[in-house]
């Protein structure tokens, strides 16, 4: 999964589509470093089909549009990284719907495999907030 499938997919998540989204984001006033100008919506459908690269500025508002913190649009490792896509995905409640049935044996073994992913997740977050702390210096 790439950014850009990344952000689609969290669209989705929310309940959103491509236009909604594009409105939404053109609201918070983003202005391009290489024209000053507001993209309009076709070229925000462009970045969201892939045809043209994303603009490291609109990071930051495509990560309020879409209720995340910016880095959550960089990690690709966890699928339901935030709590909205947690509480809301059908795995997720399909999951919460078996657990009476899940011998406890396994439940520990989950518990400290989610907590290694826990800390790998930490650490990539850590990682990419100082690689875009050098961006931004």
């Amino acid at each position: 999964m790439d950014v850009v499938e990344k952000i689609n997919y969290l669209i989705n998540e929310k309940g959103m589509n491509k236009k909604e989204f594009s409105i939404k984001l053109q609201n918070l006033d983003p202005r391009l470093k290489s024209t000053g100008a507001i993209p309009n919506i076709q070229t925000i459908y462009g970045y969201l089909n892939g045809k043209r690269e994303i603009k490291i500025e609109l990071i930051p508002y495509i990560s309020e549009v879409l209720g995340v913190q910016e880095q959550e649009l960089f990690n690709f490792d966890i699928e339901y990284a935030s709590e909205y896509n947690i509480q809301y995905s059908k795995e997720a409640r399909e999951i919460v719907s078996l657990l009476p049935y899940v011998p406890r044996p396994f439940i520990y073994e989950c518990i400290a495999l989610l907590k290694e992913t826990k800390k790998s997740y930490e650490h990539n977050l850590n990682e990419m907030k100082l690689k875009m702390t050098k961006l931004e210096g």
